[in-house]
């Protein structure tokens, strides 16, 4: 059953619909590329540092005034086709009453990690009865002011993929091998799915109070999936995910288009098909797989990516080969939306970003660029 969208947003009313970056997450080519960055609302900008200064991390998402800020600043500033909302993975865990907090210089930290069925099934229970509409108030306010100062430009919402929550809320915080999460998945696969289960539900409800307020295309970020198996992928995480991406899906217009979804996992290029069968209508790719290839492996299938980060600390003339590169190998996709393979680091020139979406923005649309 679909959910309709509301008259004053922004794929109804027309603002929107026909933005290129719109058109290629439905497959479609437009005179000039899209292009944004992931985390492109953030620490490389100076004025997203003086707006921070005394502010922590989850409180700058929860405000909502300047979550609008932020998430505005690179579309002013470089010139990009999508603003990506200011947000953290952790916000809607946040928001249920989980403890959790941002430790500057390493990440999100949960001072009671979940790691046996009984906490499974406590943690569950608590995030299915605090998931209500009321919780995401100060995300959807955000959404709305900032819908209205974006004209054209689409929001992309986002939200965190189950397996990538689980695993900090499991570890308690960042790790490299992810044993206890992968450990919860083998030993008691049953109190994993709940887990993961129950997570899938709340990132759906975070994408639908983004979409319900304005989102035009929503991202599923998957941080870490590319550590695991195929195998361990399917099992027991290709469930979980599949639903916010089943359910974002559900959203859309009078007219019957559907509000469409990026699907995006780092070290993914042995799990792209996987990731696409199981859900999203673009997927993204990291930068350690060539577009061509990624196109080959995932034929008619829209593509996100994958300009390396490390070109960024390059100098101009390597990195326009490079980007003129990506944007031929990504000429195999029907549609392409360039972007990082990852996210901007924070050591990034602001003004090399808006040199990138200008030499973007002057390649043709088709992608029909010489050789690098």
């Amino acid at each position: 059953m679909s959910t309709i969208l509301d008259a004053t947003h922004p794929l109804v009313d027309g603002r929107t619909a026909d933005a290129p970056l719109v058109r290629a997450s439905r497959g479609l080519r437009s005179e000039t590329l899209p292009v944004w960055f992931m985390r492109q609302a953030g620490r490389s900008l100076p004025e997203y540092r003086k707006l921070r200064e005394g502010v922590a991390m989850l409180d700058s998402c929860l405000r909502p005034e300047m979550a609008s800020e932020i998430t505005l600043q690179p579309v002013r500033r470089h010139g990009v086709d999508g603003a990506v909302f200011f947000s953290d993975i952790v916000v809607p865990l946040k928001l249920v009453g989980i403890d959790v907090d941002i430790v500057p210089g390493r990440g999100p930290v949960f001072p009671d990690p979940v790691r046996d069925a009984a906490g499974v099934r406590e943690f569950a229970a608590r995030v299915r009865g605090e998931t209500t509409p009321e919780v995401f108030a100060p995300i959807v306010e955000a959404v709305r002011r900032t819908v209205a100062e974006l004209g054209s430009t689409p929001l992309i919402g986002f939200a965190g993929a189950p397996f990538t929550l689980a695993a900090y809320l499991v570890e308690g915080g960042p790790s490299k091998d992810h044993l206890r999460a992968r450990g919860l998945m083998v030993g008691e696969p049953e109190a994993w799915s709940e887990l993961a289960t129950a997570i899938g539900e709340l990132s759906a409800a975070f994408l639908e109070a983004q979409i319900g307020a304005g989102a035009s295309v929503v991202q599923l970020f998957d941080s870490w999936a590319g550590s695991l198996s195929r195998e361990r992928y399917l099992e027991s995480v290709a469930p979980s995910s599949r639903i916010p991406l089943e359910r974002a899906a559900t959203f859309a217009t009078p007219d019957g288009e559907r509000i469409r979804s990026i699907h995006f996992g780092v070290g993914t290029g042995e799990l792209l098909a996987d990731m696409h069968a199981t859900g999203g209508d673009v997927q993204g790719v990291d930068d350690r797989i060539p577009l061509d290839e990624a196109a080959r492996r995932l034929p008619g299938v829209p593509l996100q990516g994958n300009i390396d980060p490390a070109v960024l600390f390059a100098g101009d003339e390597v990195r326009a080969r490079h980007v003129r590169d990506v944007v031929r190998r990504g000429a195999a996709a029907p549609a392409h939306i360039v972007n990082l393979g990852h996210g901007v680091p924070p050591e990034a020139d602001p003004q090399v970003l808006t040199r990138l979406v200008e030499l973007v923005h002057s390649l043709p649309g088709s992608g029909e660029v010489e050789s690098a």
